[in-house]
Formats: C-alpha cells, structure tokens, sequence
C-alpha cells in the first residue's frame, strides 16, 4: 500500500531504508501483477534476498529496476525516491549541483539522474483532445546577444516552444522545428469544436478553417478582449518555463530543452495534487531506459 507523506522527512520515515524503498517500488510497479521484465510472463519466483526475481518462462534473472529509469544505476533506490520528491514539489525544478548536495552523489551523476526523471516525465499519449476554451501560443528560447560569443552573435539560434493549455484543464507543449509545424500539432491535439484564443501571430490564421478563433494584438497593447479573449494562461507557462532555465539551470542547451519542457508539462499538470500522489505516479511511469550515451550522443 503506498505511504503517506508530506515532506521528505516523512518520505523517508515511511520508507526507512533501501529493502523498504525496493518493497515500495515494487508495489507501484506490480500493482497489477507481477511480470517478467524481459519477456513480461506473469509468473516469476522471488529469490531469499528479496532483490531478485526469475521468470517462469524465459528464465532470465533480474531485479525491479530491470526495463526501468533506474536500470543499471548503483544509486540506492532510496536515493532516486528523494530525487524525485525534489523534481515534482519544486515549483522551478532543482539544479544538478544542489541536488548532488542534497543527497550526496556527484554533479555529473545528479546530472544523468535528472535527465532520466525528465525521461520519465515525458509525454507518451494523451487521453482525450483539450476542450472548451484552449490557449495557443509559442515562444523563443536562447541567449541574448549580448551574452554570447563575440563568433555567435548575430545567429538565430533560439528554439521554439509550442504550446496549447486547456482552461482548468491540461497543458501540453513541445519544441518545433518551424512554426509551421504549429497547425499540425493543433489539429492533433484539440477538438474541432473548441474555442481557440492566440496572438496576432499571422500563422494562426491557417486554423480557423477548423476552429473557432479568437485573437488579441498584443503589438497594439491589446492583452484582452470580450473578456474572455487572451494566452495569459500560456504565458504564464512560459515565464514559469524561463525562470527555471534562468534562475535555476542558467542554461539549457537546444539538444535537451525538450526534456525541460517535458517537466514543466507535468509539473504543471499536477500542480494541485498532493505530494505522495505525484511521487507515485512518478514511480509508476518510469518504465523505458535511458542510457548516458544516448544522452550525449550528437543530435
């Protein structure tokens, strides 16, 4: 039965050491059943130290972290447990170098282990296109100018971020290669019969043909119209998005913004809910491996 609790304090009350965080791990991951983690049979035997399974079938030997984010880690479990409760309760996220402070492992370390959480996070499918009132907006993400090389000013470098959120309902967003990616990604991702709001960005123009489009001009000071009329919940993400980068990262290359947006996404997506919640839901999502060299192999 998952724990209950409401800080990291209680987090690691509730779970006391690395047999407790295994036991915690595996009831989240197996709340539906056992299965074999390389060929997913249904019937495993545990061995007497309570670490390890073999499968009925294949007869392959693993462990609970087999097929997992925490695959071929020697961080204990119990680490990853205190990791994750600092990625989902801060509002900004947390930095590499503090959370190498915070539970003792080098910043290169704490580095991998943020990008595989941000792995975890990342969006696979939705359930249902956003409906009623839906926000649509982008936005540009890179240095100044004036903060660069003297050999890279000058260069559009800047990424974009593509976004839609739902009022009282789900954000989602990514980053494009172009803006004229931004009609496909509405056309997948809301309802047809959803009242959209954007900018005055010329490009939305391509989607009234199948949505009810409302725009404000934000060049001629216009931030609101009808009352109901406006992207200030989108910008909002995105000053939310930016003061992670700036105030916490500092910097994030192009090559990995994506998965800082995947956990802005659903930071912000469970936003009201509680701790313990989110930290296991977190757990049950962290099927898929990511390896270091996937991770700093060229784009």
């Amino acid at each position: 039965m998952p724990a209950e609790f409401s800080s990291l304090i209680e987090l690691f009350d509730a779970i006391p050491d690395e047999d407790a965080a295994v036991n915690y791990f595996k009831a989240i991951r197996w709340a539906r059943g056992e299965f074999c983690a390389y060929c997913g049979h249904k019937k495993v035997y545990g061995f007497s130290n309570g670490r390890t399974w073999k499968c009925a079938a294949c007869r392959a030997r693993f462990s609970i972290r087999v097929g997992t984010i925490f695959e071929d880690s020697k961080i204990p479990l119990r680490k990853w447990l205190a990791a994750i409760w600092l990625i989902t309760s801060h509002r900004k996220g947390i930095a590499s170098t503090q959370l190498a402070r915070d539970i003792d492992v080098t910043q290169k370390t704490a580095w991998f282990m943020l990008h595989r959480l941000r792995h975890a996070a990342r969006t696979r499918s939705f359930n249902r296109p956003l409906r009623g009132e839906v926000e649509i907006d982008e936005t540009f993400v890179g240095g100044k100018d004036k903060n660069k090389h003297a050999h890279k000013r000058g260069k559009d470098d800047k990424v974009i971020v593509f976004g839609m959120l739902e009022r009282g309902g789900e954000l989602r967003a990514k980053t494009l290669e172009s803006l004229r990616d931004a009609k496909r990604e509405v056309i997948a991702n809301v309802d047809p019969a959803a009242h959209v709001m954007t900018d005055e960005w010329p490009g939305y123009k391509a989607i009234e043909k199948r949505f009810n489009r409302y725009s404000v001009n934000h060049s001629s000071g216009e931030y609101v119209k009808h009352y109901f009329a406006h992207v200030n919940g989108i910008e909002g993400v995105w000053s939310l998005l930016k003061r992670q980068i700036i105030g916490i990262h500092h910097w994030v290359s192009a090559k990995h913004l994506g998965r800082y947006v995947d956990e802005v996404v659903w930071r912000y997506n469970r936003r009201a809910s509680e701790e313990a919640k989110r930290v296991n839901e977190f757990l049950a999502r962290t099927d898929g491996r990511l390896t270091y060299q996937e991770l700093i192999a060229k784009a």
